[in-house]
């Protein structure tokens, strides 16, 4: 298989690791700060027997995966035969600016230059790169060894066969890749969730609903459907003729709806207040990082779960 650079150690750089390790790629993690490569791999290793458990490692072992992946501070040496290379600097232009002109000088002419941004157009920061037709956005939801979405968002200089090749490349490692046609912000994944966050905040600031009876709204209802299959093909099965019938019967509901979905609520006003007392009455801060774990290991099960069901009921 192919080498892969991840070009730094923090939370999305591990959890990539994790990914094209266990797509079998030889990966390279460059960071300048040794005890963050430290850090990485005492992660890895904390995580790969999970997976091995919930089969998660497609039939390898996690001694198997973890041969595979080497550690460096040396970014030349880490770029040096890379046919991917995945950018995990801080979430801040100027450091992503100076980063990918470096990037393009030292990785092999034909490498594939992906930032895991979330936050920032890759316009704005490839333009003056050389090679900038080799550069694009690959955005995934953390962790990516667990959620398959990943975004390929092109500048308006990528070139269309690096898009195809990333999105192929993303395929076989097991992502399942949403090739955008044009950059926006937020791309797609932030623009549905934060829609769907407004509305949430909505309910609570005016007082409509509890913080739990929105999230039971979500976990023991939408989510459920939404876990293997899109709001579109839901619609589509939610009225006798699909998703023509579905729109002629009720959109004249959403059509009531809009105007007052229209208004922003402040995120950070009163509403914040009784959410984070409501949480912290649930779940104390100091049990954040441990619930965490359980949401990973939920999230195995989910995957595990889902990987059955493909297989005994179909796609």
């Amino acid at each position: 298989m192919a080498k892969v650079a991840v070009v730094g150690a923090g939370l999305i750089g591990r959890a990539w690791v994790i990914s094209f390790a266990r797509a079998g790629h030889d990966v390279m993690v460059a960071d300048s700060v040794p005890a963050a490569l430290d850090k990485a791999v005492a992660f890895v290793e904390s995580v790969l027997p999970d997976l091995a458990r919930y089969d998660l490692l497609e039939g390898q072992s996690p001694g198997d995966v973890r041969r595979r992946i080497a550690t460096t501070t040396d970014l030349a040496k880490a770029l040096a035969g890379a046919v991917h290379v995945q950018e995990n600097a801080p979430e801040k232009l100027e450091v992503k600016q100076s980063l990918f002109p470096e990037l393009d000088r030292l990785a092999p002419p034909d490498a594939v230059l992906a930032s895991s941004t979330s936050a920032l157009l890759p316009s704005a920061f490839t333009g003056a790169v050389k090679g900038r037709a080799r550069c694009l956005v690959v955005h995934p939801i953390n962790p990516p060894y667990l959620v398959p979405a990943v975004e390929v968002v092109p500048a308006p200089w990528t070139d269309a066969a690096v898009v195809a090749r990333t999105a192929e490349f993303m395929t076989r490692a097991g992502q399942a890749p949403i090739v955008m046609k044009r950059e926006i912000d937020g791309f797609v994944m932030n623009r549905m969730q934060g829609a769907l966050l407004q509305e949430a905040f909505r309910l609570v600031a005016d007082g409509y609903a509890s913080i739990e009876d929105v999230d039971i709204g979500l976990r023991e209802g939408l989510a459920l459907r939404w876990s293997f299959m899109g709001p579109f093909e839901t619609i589509d099965l939610n009225a006798p003729d699909g998703v023509r019938d579905y729109v002629l019967r009720y959109k004249g509901i959403y059509e009531r709806l809009a105007p007052s979905q229209m208004r922003t609520v402040e995120w950070a006003g009163p509403a914040l207040d009784e959410i984070e007392r409501d949480r912290r009455k649930r779940l104390k801060q100091g049990e954040l990082a441990t619930r965490a774990i359980w949401r990973d290991r939920r999230l195995m099960a989910l995957a595990q779960h889902k990987r059955r069901a493909a297989k005994d009921i179909g796609d």
